[in-house]
């Protein structure tokens, strides 16, 4: 799997999580969604991983997906930023897997 990041997609996740550590998760949120096929994509920055999460190395740095999940990304994707709607945007070359998708501090504060 490929993920590439623009460079104005770079920009805007290095300033929100400057000076925050943790990693970050390209995530298939099914939460509220009623059926895991009807789910989300989002960036997650997390304190830790998850056993099931698999590292993508990307222009940016490391991405985890979690392994069960990959089935609902494609091969190659790309994160790229919409000034214009204000969001991050999950394409592939063959389509929008989330036009207008965001990026959560999900880190637990202990």
């Amino acid at each position: 799997m490929e993920i590439i990041v623009t460079e104005e997609a770079a920009n805007k996740i290095k300033a929100k999580i400057a000076g925050k550590n943790g990693c970050l998760k390209l995530k298939y949120d099914t939460e509220g969604c009623g059926c895991v096929v009807s789910g989300v994509s989002a960036l997650w920055l997390v304190n830790e991983l998850d056993d099931d999460d698999h590292e993508i190395k990307t222009n940016i740095g490391s991405i985890y997906i979690e392994k069960s999940k990959e089935v609902f990304f494609e091969e190659t994707m790309t994160i790229d930023f919409s000034e214009k709607a204000n969001c991050f945007q999950l394409k592939s070359p063959n389509q929008y897997l989330n036009p207008r998708m965001s990026l959560y501090d999900r880190k637990i504060v202990k």
